[in-house]
This record gives C-alpha cells, structure tokens and sequence, in this order.
C-alpha cells in the first residue's frame, strides 16, 4: 500500500478512501497486502488530480468511473463500425 501510495502521489488513505467508494478494488496477497494494477494507479492518479482541483472524493471518484464508461462505449462503438471481413472480391470467369 506504501509503495502504490508513492507511486501515485497520494497517501494510503486516500487509496483506501477509493477503494470504499468502489472506484479501484485491488487483489490481496496471501499475506493480505494489497496489490494494485497499473490501470488501478493511473485511475487513482487521476482521481487524485480531480480531488486537488477541489472535486469531492465521491464526486471524483464518479466522473472517473463515467470517463472510464465513455472511452470502453467509443472504443466498442468504433469496434462495431469496422467492417467484418471487407469487400467481397469478384470471381474471375
């Protein structure tokens, strides 16, 4: 938890702060520490930059959880406007 909290800027509270509002849910070693991902980091980084700007943790931790619902509805919207397997080609005769 130390080191994710230096990594990240923060402190472990705030890290523990995120995860009670839902926003990062980190895994647990068998000696019960907390293991972050790097998504999980850079999630609270950015929650940590919002929360300096003055956003409530819970306001922050929500938009980051909508921003993150934006980019996965853009990135499978544009998944679903490339064409599966292109043109047909025409058969020589």
């Amino acid at each position: 938890m130390g080191r994710a909290a230096e990594m990240t800027g923060t402190t472990a509270g705030f890290l523990r702060a995120l995860g009670e509002q839902g926003l990062i849910t980190p895994l647990r070693s068998e000696g019960g520490h907390r293991r972050f991902s790097r998504y999980q980091l850079r999630i609270a980084m950015r929650a940590r930059d919002l929360v300096d700007q003055g956003t409530a943790i819970d306001a922050a931790c929500r938009i980051v959880i909508l921003e993150d619902q934006l980019e996965e509805a853009l990135r499978l919207n544009e998944e679903l406007r490339r064409p599966v397997g292109g043109p047909t080609p025409a058969a020589d005769t």
